[in-house]
């Protein structure tokens, strides 16, 4: 069972790669590494690292390798997001796919080259270092189809095109995609539960209750903290392998629907709950630190998810997150199963099978997902 962070500098945000200071990313993970955690999840900027189809700037990946090295130094394994893509609200493209050069990232046969001349040079540079875990594609590239028009065929075809390239240059290690869950609750959707559940080594899951869920709910219901659990199980009936395991990639406790004085008994109740799932394989908090207030235009969300302030200083979900990494065992529930109806739309909160789940819970079962 693997505990992390996803991991924003506590200087700059990750706009920090413009101005690289590895004496900062060494406080920082030292401060990450004495919460107790086990890896951090890292986000190269795409169009910082690759400016041009044909180029994948040396002193970006060489900075990347430093990286990892100083999270060695402190016990902590990577794993390396790789086409960013989007963060934080902000979208990241690289000027040859832009304006007068617009291409369709999931689909123009060149992009798609480019983007395998990308994960191949960084797979090169990374692949030998004793903490790497591997690629995830990039952060909820789901969200990008809106530009990026595609159909699920073609999703599937670009996943299998990066997937297979992480494979052939890393082999071995853990690659896998992530999407924000519209792949489960959207209906007319791209991204696939399918696709989500059977493509890369294990399926991973973001659980974000900003969704609707704890503005209907409220943010310490039933619903809200039990989301991710129900996510995870979700996950797990779509997938063709029983044993497959799930990622909890992303988890966090976003203001103002969750307070500061909240967060830390959101956060117990919901690693408690998750972790009575069966073959899960880790669990990735947002995120390891404040954003700077002099950054602007972030949704104010954005500010205060870290587990640290930006001068590093541990916050009290900070400490409760220590604490359960500290105490937490993973204990399998024996679950009541329940099976899927309706479509991706009732899935998400309002919805009839959601509804039925989360009353199971209220009431104390622990239910699991059979697909009818």
């Amino acid at each position: 069972m693997r505990f992390g962070v996803n991991y924003t500098p506590s200087a700059g945000w990750f706009h920090h790669w413009l101005d690289f200071s590895l004496d900062d990313v060494k406080a920082d993970f030292e401060s990450i590494a004495g919460l107790g955690l086990d890896h951090v999840r890292v986000f190269p900027l795409w169009p910082v690292f690759q400016p041009n189809r044909g180029l994948v700037r040396p002193q970006a990946v060489e900075q990347l390798a430093q990286m990892l090295d100083a999270a060695h130094e402190t016990g902590l394994d990577v794993q390396v997001d790789v086409l960013q893509g989007h963060l934080s609200s902000f979208d990241f493209y690289p000027s040859w796919v832009q304006t007068w050069h617009r291409r369709n990232i999931f689909t123009d046969p060149d992009v798609i080259s480019g983007q395998r001349f990308y994960v191949r040079t960084l797979a090169e540079a990374l692949r030998d270092k004793p903490n790497f875990l591997g690629f995830t594609l990039g952060n909820e590239v789901n969200l990008l189809t809106e530009s990026n028009p595609c159909t699920p065929q073609q999703a599937g075809e670009w996943i299998d095109a990066l997937l297979g390239e992480c494979e052939s240059a890393a082999p071995g290690l853990p690659h896998v995609h992530s999407e924000y869950d519209a792949v489960w609750y959207e209906s007319d959707h791209s991204f696939l539960p399918e696709h989500a559940a059977t493509k890369g080594a294990m399926t991973t899951v973001h659980s974000w209750v900003f969704n609707g869920t704890a503005q209907r709910y409220g943010p310490l219901s039933t619903e809200s903290v039990h989301h991710a659990e129900y996510l995870v199980e979700l996950a797990k009936a779509h997938a063709e392998d029983p044993r497959r395991p799930v990622w909890l990639q992303e988890v966090g406790a976003a203001q103002p629907e969750i307070s500061a004085e909240q967060a830390p008994q959101f956060a117990e109740q919901t690693l408690a709950n998750v972790l009575t799932c069966m073959n899960l394989w880790g669990v990735t908090w947002w995120c390891s630190h404040d954003v700077d207030r002099a950054l602007v235009d972030f949704p104010e969300r954005e500010y205060e998810l870290g587990l640290l302030t930006t001068e590093r200083k541990i916050k009290p979900l900070g400490e409760a997150i220590a604490r359960i990494v500290r105490d937490a065992e993973p204990v399998p529930a024996e679950r009541t199963p329940i099976t899927l109806h309706g479509d991706r739309s009732s899935w998400g909160p309002g919805g009839a099978f959601f509804e039925e789940w989360m009353t199971l819970a209220r009431d104390g079962v622990r239910a699991s997902i059979e697909l009818g």
